[in-house]
């Protein structure tokens, strides 16, 4: 069993990104993730939305804005994992089982174009792949092969909302409406 895990997005950047900010996020998130830490331009209101959403779907994930080299070394040199997800690293069903789990994982998504640094400082670069593709779909596969088939299965016990798909639509269903 993993100690904590985070995710740390560098780079952010409040007029360009966003929207892949957000969706890392929410990935995060429903993934398994305990925390997600914003390097770069502040955002309240986007955290002020990912709670919006873990108060409404279930689950927690901690949100905090930090220096990002500077956040990344400390958490290197405090005995954490740092595991920086680009398109020029080991593949990421290789690495995996090497990675230690038995200290606080730093997941690191690039935003803006990455330093030099931060291929130095984490002890694994993970690609998932080797084609130009999106950040979010990279944290999805390495999240859902780091928890296995419980990450995108994960359930939360605090939900107030749940949403049930069925062939052509949805069920919503409002655990906190008495008329159900």
């Amino acid at each position: 069993m993993s100690e904590r895990l985070d995710v740390l997005r560098l780079g952010y950047r409040k007029g360009r990104d966003p929207r892949i900010t957000t969706h890392l996020a929410l990935v995060a998130r429903a993934m398994g993730a305990d925390g997600f830490l914003l390097a770069g331009d502040e955002d309240k209101e986007m955290f002020d939305n990912l709670n919006s959403v873990s108060d409404r779907f279930g689950g927690q994930l901690d949100t905090n804005h930090v220096g990002g080299l500077s956040h990344l070394k400390k958490h290197v040199e405090s005995g954490g994992v740092a595991v920086h997800l680009t398109m020029y690293g080991e593949p990421f069903r290789k690495a995996i089982p090497k990675i230690r789990r038995d200290r606080p994982v730093l997941i690191v998504v690039g935003g803006a174009k990455v330093p030099g640094d931060v291929y130095k400082i984490c002890q694994y670069n993970v690609a998932v792949g080797n084609q130009p593709h999106s950040e979010v779909a990279a944290l999805a596969l390495f999240m859902d092969a780091w928890f296995g088939e419980s990450a995108s299965e994960r359930e939360f016990d605090d939900a107030r909302l749940i949403i049930e798909g069925v062939n052509g639509g949805k069920l919503v269903h409002d655990l906190e409406d008495d008329s159900e």
